[in-house]
């Protein structure tokens, strides 16, 4: 039973976090940066391991182990993102998102025109903290309560099975 839950926690936290990145890009217009979709990844990593365990109950007990790391995996690349952020540390360079397959001329108009997106900028921030530093806390602490609780799960269950 804990397994289940640890599976859908470590399906529901990534894809609420998933759905509020994307909904200050969608419905807020912020761009992300690259630091910003790199986060994203481990994330939808998450929610497909965590899917695969719900619906799979034999890869329940690995899914239940790996989908935790995926969401702590996410909270590392935002620790690195909030440094780059507070500027600890350099991060990559300035990005846009221009197509890179558009016609020659299209693409140098197309880079005209293009906001760039620096990892260094903190285009939102609450109470002081950025969302690269939210997904670090919430995921970093969420992916680690979750790995507890799933091998807290599987050591209940090899007593049960001894």
């Amino acid at each position: 039973m804990a397994s289940k839950q640890t599976l859908l926690f470590s399906f529901l936290i990534p894809a609420a976090l998933l759905g509020g990145a994307l909904a200050f890009q969608y419905i807020g217009g912020l761009l992300p940066c690259d630091l910003c979709l790199q986060q994203r990844w481990p994330h939808g990593a998450a929610i497909a391991l965590g899917a695969i365990g719900l619906g799979f109950t034999r890869l329940a007990p690995v899914m239940s182990v790996l989908a935790p790391l995926a969401v702590m995996a996410s909270g590392a690349v935002a620790v690195f993102h909030s440094g780059v952020e507070r500027k600890w540390w350099p991060g990559p360079p300035c990005a846009s998102s221009v197509d890179p397959n558009l016609p020659p001329a299209e693409y140098i108009k197309a880079i005209e025109n293009a906001a760039l997106i620096n990892c260094h900028d903190i285009p939102w921030s609450f109470l002081g903290l950025s969302m690269a530093n939210y997904n670090a806390i919430i995921s970093l602490v969420g992916g680690a309560a979750l790995l507890v609780m799933a091998v807290n799960a599987l050591r209940q269950s090899r007593r049960a099975n001894a």
